[in-house]
């Protein structure tokens, strides 16, 4: 589909009903593959097999509400107590990182609560700590935070 700047996996792909699907790990089930979906995976398997986060952890497109609108967030992983720890939004490859993809995560994360929140394009990817204070400037870290929580 896309070459993109994360590590390769073992992708489980079918075709079936004239659309390609791919297998999901946490859900434990093959969903539709769009780019974005693409690039939730990859990213799944980034975060498990590189970066050791628990597999147990994750949660993928949860609904969510805001504002009374129904949202579904990409992927969540939360702490050993069962916190939200860590908010990711997924675009597909060929949508740029802008303000507006940072905007939508962070209105999200004021429903979740997570510590840190992620963006990736799966070309890209960007993590910050949340602030408790609205409108103070996002400093985004040099790598992502080590799961020891």
């Amino acid at each position: 589909m896309y070459k993109l700047n994360l590590p390769e996996f073992n992708i489980a792909l079918r075709k079936e009903q004239g659309k390609v699907w791919i297998f999901d790990i946490i859900r434990k089930k093959y969903v539709v593959l769009t780019p974005e979906e693409w690039v939730r995976q990859h990213f799944i398997h980034y975060l498990i097999n590189e970066l050791s986060y628990p597999k147990a952890l994750f949660k993928v497109e949860r609904g969510l509400t805001y504002n009374k609108l129904h949202k579904r967030s990409d992927i969540i992983i939360h702490d050993r107590t069962g916190k939200p720890w860590m908010l990711v939004e997924c675009k597909a490859p060929e949508i740029k990182l802008t303000q507006k993809a940072f905007n939508q995560v962070a209105v999200y994360n004021m429903t979740v609560g997570a510590r840190y929140v992620a963006v990736t394009n799966g070309m890209a990817q960007y993590c910050f700590e949340a602030l408790a204070k609205p409108g103070s400037p996002v400093q985004f870290l040099e790598a992502f935070p080590k799961f020891d929580v």
